[in-house]
C-alpha cells in the first residue's frame, strides 16, 4: 500500500497536474483515512518548489450548511468561491464514500440557485487551472464494489496507478478517427440513437483530470441528437441513485424520459435550457475497469462502455451546451450487459465492448 501511495503521488504531482515551482495547490480532502496519501502529497508538492495547502471537508456539516442556506447567503457563497479559485493554481480533490445519501433531503431550489451562482467560478476552475479528482478506497465503495476490503483496496491502487502515458499513445488512432468522423450511430437493446460530432476535438483522458481515467470524450453538435438510448448502469446524483434511465431525444433535446424516479428526474431535467441538451459523448477504456460499482468515477471509465452527458460541455470540446449540470450516464455494450455497436459514418468501430477495425484493436488490452 505504502508504495502504491509513493506512485499515486508522484503521478499526481509530476504527470496530473505537473506542480511547478511557487504553484499554490489546494489539497481537498474528506476523511482521515486519506492521511497516508496527503502527507505523501504534501512532501512530493514540496519537493518540486511548489506550496500545498489543505481544507478538509465534512459531507454530513456541509450539507447541514447547504440545507440552511438562504438567497441572502447565495452572494457570499460566491465571493468564497472567487477566493479559492483565484489564491490557488492546482486543485487536488480526494473523495473518499461514506454515504451517497447524504444530500438527498436538500432543496432542489437550493441547489439551483447555488449552482447557477458559482458556475462562473467552476467554470474557470475546470478550464483555467490545473486540477484532479480521485476516490480513495473506502469500506462503503468495497461493499459497493461487492469485495472485501483488502482486495478492494489493492484493486482500487492498481486502476489508479495504470501507465497513462501508454494508455495516452494507444488512444491516439481513435482520436484521430473521431475527428475525422461526422454521423455517430449507438446501438444496444432499447438504444438507437444518432448525432453529429463533424469538427469536434476527441480529447483524451488519461490520469490528468480524474483518477481513475481511462476516456477520450468529445461532444455532439447540439441539435444533432435523434432517437432514444436506456442507460443500464444506476447512476448516483444529488443525493438519489437512479435506474433505468432512459431519454428520447428530438433535435437534439431530451423530449421524453422514463426512471425508477420520473419526479426527482425532471426536476434534475427542469433545472436550466440545457440541462435537457447533451454536453458530452465519452468512450470508457480502463482495461482494469470491468463493471460497475456505483460511482461515476469508476463507471464512466468501464472498459467497453459510453457516457452520454446532459448538461455543460467542456471548453476543450464546446457544442455551446452551458448548464448547471453536468451528469454522466453509461451505457455498458459488452456481452455481458446486452451487447451493442458504435458506428462511425456507418462504418462498425466497436461490437459488443471491442473495437473491430485494425487501428483500434490495442484499446480491446487482449
Amino acid at each position: 500500500m505504502e508504495e502504491k501511495i509513493k506512485i499515486l503521488s508522484k503521478t499526481i504531482v509530476d504527470y496530473s497536474i505537473n506542480v511547478q515551482p511557487r504553484e499554490r495547490v489546494l489539497i481537498c480532502y474528506q476523511s482521515d483515512e486519506c492521511k497516508l496519501l496527503i502527507k505523501q502529497l504534501i512532501n512530493d508538492i514540496s519537493l518540486v518548489g511548489g506550496f500545498p495547502f489543505i481544507k478538509r471537508i465534512d459531507n454530513e456539516l456541509d450539507t447541514l450548511l447547504t440545507i440552511n442556506t438562504t438567497e441572502d447567503k447565495i452572494p457570499l457563497l460566491k465571493e468564497q468561491k472567487r477566493q479559492e479559485v483565484e489564491n490557488y493554481d492546482s486543485f487536488i480533490q480526494i473523495r473518499y464514500t461514506l454515504n451517497e445519501y447524504e444530500n438527498n433531503n436538500i432543496d432542489n431550489n437550493i441547489q439551483k440557485m447555488i449552482k447557477a451562482a458559482l458556475r462562473p467560478y467552476d467554470k474557470i476552475r475546470i478550464n483555467e487551472r490545473k486540477w484532479v479528482l480521485l476516490n480513495y478506497p473506502s469500506l462503503i465503495d468495497a461493499y459497493k464494489a461487492a469485495m472485501p476490503t483488502d482486495q478492494f483496496k489493492q484493486f482500487a491502487f492498481d486502476v489508479m496507478t495504470i501507465d497513462y502515458k501508454s494508455m495516452y499513445e494507444k488512444m491516439k488512432p481513435l482520436k484521430e478517427l473521431m475527428e475525422k468522423t461526422d454521423k455517430v450511430r449507438l446501438v444496444a437493446p432499447d438504444t438507437d440513437i444518432t448525432f453529429s460530432i463533424k469538427n469536434m476535438p476527441a480529447i483524451p483522458c488519461c490520469g490528468t483530470s480524474n483518477i481513475p481515467d481511462g476516456e477520450i470524450y468529445t461532444a455532439p453538435i447540439r441539435d444533432s441528437v435523434n432517437g432514444t438510448i436506456a442507460y443500464n448502469v444506476p447512476s448516483p446524483y444529488n443525493g438519489n441513485i437512479f435506474h433505468n434511465v432512459k431519454f428520447t431525444f428530438k433535435e437534439g433535446q431530451i423530449v421524453a424520459f422514463d426512471s425508477d424516479d420520473n419526479q426527482k428526474l425532471r426536476d434534475i431535467l427542469d433545472t436550466d435550457e440545457g440541462s435537457r441538451y447533451i454536453g458530452e459523448f465519452a468512450i470508457g477504456l480502463n482495461p482494469k475497469v470491468k463493471k460497475p460499482m456505483g460511482d461515476i468515477l469508476y463507471d464512466e471509465k468501464i472498459i467497453g462502455s459510453i457516457h452520454f452527458t446532459p448538461g455543460c460541455c467542456y471548453d476543450d470540446a464546446s457544442n455551446g451546451n452551458y448548464s448547471a449540470i453536468h451528469w454522466d450516464l453509461v451505457l455498458i455494450q459488452t456481452e455481458e450487459y446486452g451487447g451493442g455497436e458504435i458506428y462511425f459514418d456507418d462504418v462498425l468501430i466497436r461490437k459488443n465492448g471491442k473495437f473491430v477495425i485494425e487501428s483500434l484493436k490495442t484499446l480491446n488490452y487482449e
